[in-house]
């Protein structure tokens, strides 16, 4: 079934969701450092949000076992946070959710610890931050999910990086994951029909080599089959009339 039209008030709630969200995410970003553990982050992340008021939704979802998935380098999403000690000039994806009153938002970023001089990573970075914004900027009342999924195709095509197509964005809200799905990939005004209302996480994953992932034997973590860095972002958006408004940026 189809992400619902969201009231009034579990929009209210998602806004608020999606403000915590978005400022744990920057309270990670400027505090990550070489030599902090991918378990610190998590932790970080889960007092920054008992500060702010709103519960974890990743801690136990399908056994998940912390409040932060942390993917490094060949990494794409889903990394179990521990002792892995990160490096100058490692990428490091930082994927949260939030809980406030039952609604749920959903959101991830992509930052480089210390510093690094290498173009293709900031390549990497960069057009796939690019290639959600050119997503989000198809969404109105109406539009067609291929639609959106063809934008984000574009501008990763024209860098030349793999485009994951085994994990896909989806609708969000009253569950983490919802219908419809929406790959970063596809022809446009094919696919289900957005309507306003509706709330879904776009969220292009993408790498310097292949398309193709394998999940790890913790059973979680999924990497690139090659080895390649990648890079993911996403953001919680809600579907207007007109256009959009995304949830999970300050």
């Amino acid at each position: 079934m189809l992400t619902k039209v969201k009231t009034a008030q579990e929009i209210v709630a998602m806004r608020e969701s999606g403000r915590q969200l978005a400022t744990v995410l920057q309270y990670l970003s400027e505090e990550i450092t070489p030599g902090m553990t991918t378990k610190d982050l998590a932790d970080l992340a889960a007092a920054k949000l008992k500060q702010l008021g709103g519960k974890p939704a990743f801690l136990g979802y399908y056994g998940f076992p912390d409040v932060l998935c942390v993917s490094v380098n060949s990494e794409v999403v889903h990394g179990i946070p521990g002792n892995y000690v990160i490096q100058d000039g490692d990428i490091v994806s930082m994927d949260f959710g939030v809980v406030v009153d039952k609604m749920i938002t959903d959101g991830a970023i992509t930052v480089v610890a210390g510093t690094t001089k290498n173009q293709k990573v900031s390549k990497l970075i960069s057009a796939t931050e690019q290639s959600l914004y050119a997503g989000i900027e198809q969404l109105k009342g109406g539009v067609r999910v291929g639609t959106v999924a063809n934008a984000i195709e574009k501008v990763l095509k024209k860098q030349q990086l793999g485009i994951v197509r085994d994990l896909v964005g989806h609708g969000v809200g009253h569950e983490l994951h919802e219908d419809p799905n929406i790959p970063n990939y596809g022809q446009a005004q094919t696919g289900p029909v957005l309507q306003a209302g509706m709330t879904i996480a776009i969220e292009p994953m993408a790498t310097l080599g292949t398309e193709k992932v394998y999940c790890d034997r913790d059973g979680w973590t999924i990497k690139t089959a090659d080895d390649s860095l990648a890079a993911h972002f996403e953001h919680t958006i809600l579907i207007t009339e007109h256009g959009y408004e995304i949830l999970t940026q300050l």
